[in-house]
């Protein structure tokens, strides 16, 4: 089954000294399954290396991702469900690319999640599914 990532997996498995580096890191060493990394992740994730890291973080990323991820176009279906998201979990403060991988993941009938944000995934009620799946399950850190 397809997992879908968000931004905060794939900034600790980009960052070694991030604290939950090591626990992604492990994950992508032993999936199996497609992982799927919605389009408007790549530029959150982009932003976030090049200014707390280095140009030279964000373009291993862009290259550690070439070829061995599947990436996922934003549709306008997602754009309606993004903001009904957000109108209904208003005080959760989710925001435009959380809300998104939510809404790509009831798009596609995906109920993993790859995120170190437990709280905010955790909290959210997918229409097709009781919850997600939370991957990591147990977020060690370091």
């Amino acid at each position: 089954m397809a997992v879908i990532a968000d931004t905060g997996a794939l900034i600790a498995l980009a960052n070694a000294e991030d604290r939950y580096h090591k626990t992604v890191k492990q994950f992508f060493a032993t999936n199996r399954d497609p992982v799927i990394i919605p389009c408007p992740v790549i530029p959150e994730t982009c932003f976030i290396l090049r200014t707390s890291m280095s140009v030279a973080a964000e373009l291993e990323f862009l290259r550690s991702i070439r070829g061995h991820l599947m990436l996922e176009h934003y549709t306008v279906a997602d754009a309606a469900r993004v903001i009904e998201i957000n109108d209904k979990y208003g005080d959760a403060e989710f925001g435009f690319v959380d809300a998104t991988v939510m809404a790509m993941a009831e798009r596609l009938n995906i109920q993993t999640v790859l995120t170190v944000d437990h709280r905010d995934f955790s909290m959210f009620r997918p229409k097709h599914c009781a919850a997600f799946r939370l991957i990591p399950e147990r977020l060690r850190r370091r």
